[in-house]
């Protein structure tokens, strides 16, 4: 009696006695459920190798027919870690779990008898399935994720292309309410860079290089996220979820096209400001040439305004940014504005102050705008004709429509737009050349026949000539302290001048390496140097007014036809045509030549630095053209200046045969009896006629006698 019932399970054939009949099928609810299960479709399942028995349990199989509310299938009694590999589906999860009925969760997607492995091309979960599987639920991403790149990657078969289960294993979508937004947007960012900057088979296909990708860490956007705020854009902000297309896509949400909006997202008034630019309404007539947002900030690596190396930076934005567009050749022939704009604006003050690393001086924005740049023909346009004074005078208080007439962009080398500076500029060239290129061969004419006449004393052709060792003054201390004076301001005015004019130069970049704020100092110590200059001028204008000495110096430096029959006669005696060597007065003609270029030099630059010191006044006298035309002016005479003291000064102190290594009047403020044979050989015998005539003793007669040095007498 005790073994009367059957010691085993029920086997799956005995199962399909019944279940193998295509009619099978009961009632339920007033619909016709079919019973059938299709030992051909089994035969194909993972569960192939189990007992019908081991998934329907909770009844006796031989009490036929079986009780009417079968158990439904636990799967989890051999998948314990399903709910677990299945938390994108969480809310389904729970739901089934507090109905009981984890089964229809299960079957909903895997099916029921019909479960395949998941590398069988068939299992709706297959990776080429999975996109069309997901859809049946959730249609509203499907078409996008068909057409985005990875949708289409996973289509066409790529290695590596992302399904929905690679993404939603985790909670990137916060489903579960257990994440806040920040910590969704770094668990999305972690997963795309898993992809796109640690998987090497995804980075050989990838454009972008890695150190691309990894900017974003650095960026501001990045540096937000993982400083802790929530609203910082992550990838998914600006490329998408689903949607995710290649920039050059015209549908992606970062493509010329759209990322204005994309951008416009956060940044809702500049986006506004933005599209009713021209630049932004030039984009949405779809010109590709018209830059947008990240044509300016840049893609994953957009760094902050303030930061010195982000391209919007002030003292980066109008050589990083606007130039090379309006500095296009091509891009100024297509759209008929001139390419000179942005070397006129290099050239200018402000464009030299930015590269010598001033944060102050204007750059591109400072008058045309940021996101909201118009055309200067709009009366809206910071540049309009009737803004101008307003644009100006921010940083220009007194600036009125005097200060704003005139070209702002100018270029010395157009001469359709600029005929006078293009003439004005040439002429300086000229005489650059023409008076430099002069000094330089009288020099050399001058120092071989000097030297050539030294070395045949030296070998004995001609006879030395031993003078006296008497000294004569040449400068007194008075007049030394004014050379001093004019030497040091000179110097100073030519380095710091230069400085700003050449502000990537290396000799300027050695000195600003050597002195941090070389260069914000410059300005302070160019206006120094050059109130030193006029001030000394003008007291030398009282000195030779006000002193018998001045008098008779003011006198003896005045041009004479002497002056022009001694430049002829050096010039015969230089290329051995005459034997007759120039004899000069106190001053000879190379003196007289620097002495007046000297006035003229301080007159003319002392004038036009003033206007340009005090731009603001002196512009609303002469408007824009006036200190173009001083800036010009001022310009080329520093150029000549600098020449004529290196070729023709430096000469005749330092290198002159006569007098090397130096004559050194300017510290002593004496010559020797032989220097001034040499040099001054008519004022030595008006020197010796005069005290011989006033009954003193011949200069020269005893060694080491030297003539008392006269004072500054009124």
């Amino acid at each position: 009696m005790l073994f009367a019932g059957p010691l085993h399970a029920q086997s799956s054939d005995e199962c399909q006695a019944c279940h193998n009949d295509p009619e099978f099928s009961m009632e339920r609810n007033g619909r016709t459920v079919s019973l059938y299960a299709n030992p051909a479709t089994l035969a194909k399942s993972p569960h192939d190798g189990l007992e019908c028995v081991s998934c329907h349990t909770g009844f006796d199989p031989y009490d036929i027919p079986h009780k009417e509310n079968i158990q439904p299938v636990e799967c989890t009694s051999c998948h314990p870690d399903a709910p677990m590999e299945h938390e994108f589906h969480a809310v389904q999860l729970s739901l089934a779990r507090s109905r009981g009925n984890l089964e229809s969760s299960c079957k909903q997607c895997h099916g029921t008898h019909n479960v395949l492995p998941m590398d069988d091309p068939s299992n709706p979960f297959h990776h080429t399935n999975m996109t069309e599987s997901c859809g049946k639920c959730h249609t509203d991403v499907t078409s996008h994720f068909a057409s985005s790149e990875h949708g289409r990657a996973l289509k066409n078969g790529v290695k590596g292309a992302p399904t929905c289960i690679d993404c939603h294993t985790r909670d990137v979508t916060g489903h579960k309410g257990k994440l806040s937004t920040l910590e969704i947007k770094r668990l999305q960012e972690e997963l795309c860079l898993e992809c796109h900057q640690d998987n090497p088979e995804v980075r050989e296909r990838m454009g972008p290089q890695v150190s691309f990708i990894r900017a974003y860490e650095k960026s501001v956007h990045g540096q937000a996220l993982h400083g802790g705020n929530p609203d910082a854009a992550s990838c998914v902000d600006c490329h998408g979820s689903h949607d995710m297309r290649k920039s050059f896509d015209p549908e992606s949400r970062v493509h010329k096209l759209h990322v204005a909006d994309d951008c416009g997202q956060c940044h809702t008034g500049i986006m506004e400001e933005y599209k009713n630019s021209i630049h932004g309404k030039a984009i949405a007539r779809g010109n590709l040439d018209s830059p947008s947002c990240i044509d300016c900030h840049g893609e994953h690596n957009i760094l902050s305004v303030d930061d010195p190396n982000s391209p919007v930076a002030a003292e980066n934005l109008s050589r990083e940014v606007c130039s090379p567009c309006h500095s296009s050749l091509r891009m100024s022939e297509k759209y008929g504005f001139s390419a000179n704009q942005t070397r006129s604006y290099e050239d200018s003050y402000h464009g030299l102050a930015l590269k010598g690393g001033s944060t102050e001086a204007a750059n591109c924005a400072s008058c045309h705008g940021v996101h909201d740049i118009l055309p200067s023909s709009d009366p809206e346009s910071m540049i309009h004709k009737d803004n101008l004074v307003e644009t100006c005078g921010s940083c220009h208080p007194n600036a009125n429509t005097r200060f704003a007439t005139g070209r702002i962009h100018v270029v010395e080398d157009d001469r359709e737009e600029s005929p006078i500076l293009f003439w004005l500029s040439n002429i300086y060239i000229i005489l650059i050349v023409v008076i430099i290129g002069g000094m330089v061969a009288h020099n050399a004419l001058d120092f071989r026949k000097k030297a050539v006449t030294k070395l045949k004393v030296r070998r004995g052709h001609y006879p030395h000539h031993s003078a006296g060792s008497t000294l004569h003054v040449r400068m007194t201390l008075n007049e030394r302290i004014q050379h001093a004076t004019l030497l040091i301001s000179f110097t100073v005015l030519v380095i710091t001048g230069f400085m700003l004019r050449f502000p990537e130069a290396f000799w300027v970049v050695w000195i600003r390496d050597l002195v941090p704020y070389a260069f914000e100092t410059r300005s302070l110590m160019h206006r120094i140097a050059g109130v030193a200059i006029i001030a000394v001028s003008v007291y030398h204008i009282g000195y030779l007014a006000g002193t018998k000495r001045g008098r008779q110096l003011f006198l003896d430096l005045l041009p004479k036809w002497k002056d022009v029959t001694d430049a002829i006669t050096s010039l015969k005696y230089n290329l051995g045509f005459s034997e007759e060597k120039p004899r000069f007065e106190r001053f000879s003609y190379m003196e007289k030549a620097e002495y007046w270029a000297l006035v003229w030099g301080n007159v003319v630059m002392g004038a036009t630095g003033i206007v340009m010191w005090f731009d603001e006044y002196f512009m609303g006298i002469f408007t824009k053209l006036g200190y173009d035309i001083s800036r010009v002016v001022h310009y080329y005479e520093a150029w000549l200046a600098m020449l004529a003291i290196i070729v023709w000064h430096i000469y005749f102190v330092i290198f002159n045969p006569d007098v090397y290594p130096m004559n050194l009047a300017w510290i002593k403020g004496t010559l020797t009896e032989e220097e001034m044979e040499e040099e001054h050989p008519l004022e030595l015998e008006r020197i010796r006629a005069q005290r011989k005539e006033e009954g003193t003793k011949a200069a020269g007669e005893s060694e080491g006698d030297m003539i008392d040095i006269p004072t500054d007498q009124s």
